[in-house]
């Protein structure tokens, strides 16, 4: 079988790659139309090539960023297409970033966009049950097309490493972008209260609300936090192994609710305790104090105790590693997420019915 693979990010981004091997590991002939960066610029030549490529494969799928090329995909050939969405375009513009508010033309615009790719798929793919019913009420359509498909990371980077030697201190990690519902601040915050309790943080990464960030640290005075700047993949790998608890996301906006992130899927592929925010996409995956350690979201007091309570805890702590790792083993490793992947793509091509 021939798939034309149609995307708007390179061939180097995380979810290109994880796409790619699932295809080409599971037996499928792959001709790639991806731009060398994420510039919009290419988009164009994508699909001039996808129009020169379609009719020599069986079926196309569109991957991340697809929004502004599946309408134009569709028209340019009838082939079976499978969208593989990842994110929505709303709900990264309007509750992530938050360049429209809810209800005006720009937020219209952006579900919209997100509606067109849909329509024009004949299946399309998101990470959670809890975030395909929210785009059925936001954006007011029927979601009888989509499937879920839990994240993945590169497990032959992300997984288990050496430990850190005994050194007589907890170390907490935390690595990202620094957006808005990553909740960098209530880490920070959690921070200053368990000063004096032997516990170091590692932060990794830069972002939108870096500045803001580390001003609050330096008002806060945190000596026993310790700032580093993004890191190669294999390296955040080797970060994580050092570390004791790995921290998801803390934030208290709209995007907080509706995120799976790759930290979590992160954090429980180098089998290490997880520490996240609850909200439905989580509880889909993983179970409090089983698999994860869940807490109230901006609420910095309570992921102090949390972290407290797993420092203090060495049986609860390893339970929640062993099984969160068991989870990724079963759900999101590159082997699982390929065979479901092409589960999903056998229905686009008429031969079976993946399940939801």
């Amino acid at each position: 079988m021939k798939i034309l693979y149609v995307a708007g990010r390179e061939e180097a981004y995380s979810r290109t790659r994880i796409v790619l091997a699932a295809l080409r590991n599971n037996g499928y002939e792959v001709i790639t139309c991806l731009p060398p960066d994420k510039s919009f610029r290419h988009y164009p030549g994508l699909l001039l090539k996808t129009l020169l490529n379609a009719p020599h494969c069986d079926a196309v799928v569109v991957g991340f960023y697809g929004q502004l090329l599946m309408p134009l995909v569709r028209l340019l050939t009838w082939k079976p297409i499978l969208f593989d969405m990842y994110i929505t375009t709303y709900d990264t513009m309007v509750f992530d970033r938050e360049k429209a508010k809810p209800g005006s033309l720009k937020a219209r615009i952006y579900g919209l966009s997100d509606w067109l790719s849909y329509k024009a798929a004949k299946l399309s793919i998101l990470d959670s049950h809890h975030v395909i019913a929210h785009f059925g009420r936001t954006i007011h359509t029927e979601t009888s097309k989509f499937r879920r498909l839990f994240l993945a990371v590169d497990d032959s980077v992300i997984r288990p490493g050496p430990q850190r030697p005994a050194d007589g201190q907890f170390l907490v990690h935390f690595h990202g972008e620094y957006i808005p519902f990553h909740g960098v601040r209530h880490i920070l915050k959690a921070a200053k209260l368990l000063e004096g309790q032997g516990i170091q943080f590692q932060i990794v990464g830069k972002g939108i609300t870096y500045a803001e960030d580390m001003q609050l640290a330096q008002e806060l005075g945190l000596p026993h936090v310790t700032f580093l700047d993004p890191v190669p993949y294999a390296g955040l790998a080797q970060l994580m192994a050092r570390a004791d608890v790995c921290l998801g996301i803390f934030g208290d906006n709209a995007r907080a609710q509706l995120v799976l992130t790759n930290k979590v899927i992160e954090a429980i592929g180098v089998g290490k305790p997880l520490i996240t925010s609850r909200n439905a996409p989580v509880q889909e995956l993983l179970k409090h104090e089983e698999s994860v350690y869940l807490v109230n979201p901006a609420d910095p007091q309570a992921l102090a105790e949390a972290i407290l309570r797993l420092k203090n805890d060495e049986a609860l702590r390893t339970r929640i590693a062993a099984n969160g790792h068991a989870v990724f083993q079963a759900c999101c490793s590159t082997e699982k997420f390929g065979q479901r992947f092409t589960a999903i793509l056998q229905e686009v091509m008429g031969r079976g019915r993946a399940s939801t």
